[in-house]
């Protein structure tokens, strides 16, 4: 997908530090020498300016920028002439939701409102908001989500997220912004925070430390590497339909155990390192992306398979942690 032509030239990153924002920068800047690329982050926990590696390009530009604040993000607007937005910067962990559902809020309702606000005063050409399948609520054993599933969200985090798509929506329909939304299954691959499930699980290993599965670990999540993720997203901001939203999945739907037992086969532990805690509140049972959509009208459809991912994403985290294997 890297050979999309783009009608972009200075384009504003959200969140460009975390986890998918910093993969798509590090593809995309080298790729496309005559587009700026121009990127804001706070830099939460789960931000690391690290995480970026083409920082010295001359097509890339980093301000520390809070969405929250609009004074200094209006600044940002006029001073790189901004004509199109990819808007990843959010709050994400559903635990910290759940006992901090505030900064969920103020983050991802106000923050992105305040993007949208300043989409429309300076003419943004295209709004891209990059979006959950957590939005939709749970799945039983059978269905999978399509972009006209009802949302129903079950946590803070997945409330805040709904919330903000439909800010995103509600500026298309009544401003006629150019905006398009698209909504992902869990994404897993390099530099995603250690409180995330892969990373954790293969860290705590690396450590051989022990692992923690919620309930009985039965929970299904469809996995979805973050390469293909930013292919997929770079594909609908030049080329999705205004007003549309895009679900993308890696159609590889596996248990959380099944995430476990992978990663110890692979790093050559027991499943005595397994152990069972209780279930966390609000718990969604099963995501399943139906990707149909992106795949029949946009001729996207993810690359990597588990096998591949999960491979290069245990190099990585190991190379990482060299002293501790080293030792």
């Amino acid at each position: 997908m890297n050979n999309i032509k783009s009608q972009y030239k200075n384009i504003l990153i959200t969140g460009g530090h975390g986890f998918i924002g910093s993969n798509m920068l590090n593809k995309y800047v080298a790729s496309y020498p005559n587009i700026n690329f121009i990127n804001i982050d706070i830099d939460t926990y789960a931000s690391n300016p690290s995480n970026v590696t083409i920082d010295e390009l001359d097509n890339y530009k980093f301000v520390r920028c809070d969405i929250r604040e609009i004074v200094p993000l209006e600044k940002v607007f006029k001073e790189y002439s901004i004509d199109s937005v990819i808007h990843f910067a959010a709050e994400s962990h559903v635990d910290l939701s759940i006992t901090n559902p505030d900064v969920f809020v103020t983050t991802n309702v106000n923050g992105t409102h305040n993007l949208l606000m300043l989409a429309k005063k300076y003419g943004i050409k295209r709004f891209h908001h990059v979006s959950t399948d957590e939005v939709y609520g749970e799945l039983g054993e059978v269905g999978y989500f399509t972009e006209t599933t009802p949302l129903a969200p079950n946590s803070p985090y997945s409330a805040s997220k709904a919330g903000s798509d439909m800010l995103v929506r509600a500026y298309h329909e009544t401003y006629e912004l150019d905006a398009v939304i698209t909504r992902c299954s869990n994404n897993y691959g390099p530099n995603q925070d250690v409180t995330k499930l892969i990373p954790k699980f293969i860290t705590n290993l690396i450590k051989d430390d022990n692992i923690g599965l919620y309930g009985k670990g039965a929970n299904i999540r469809d996995w979805l590497y973050v390469e293909d993720h930013c292919d997929a997203i770079w594909t609908v901001f030049n080329n999705g339909l205004s007003g549309s939203v895009y679900n993308i999945g890696g159609n590889t739907e596996k248990t959380n155990l099944e995430i476990a037992r992978t990663l110890l086969t692979k790093l050559g532990k027991s499943e005595m390192k397994i152990v069972y805690v209780n279930d966390r509140l609000g718990h969604d049972f099963r995501y399943a992306i139906d990707a149909s959509k992106i795949k029949n009208d946009l001729g996207w459809e993810p690359k990597y398979t588990f096998e591949n991912g999960i491979t290069n994403t245990i190099d990585f985290y190991k190379s990482i942690n060299k002293d501790i294997i080293n030792n």
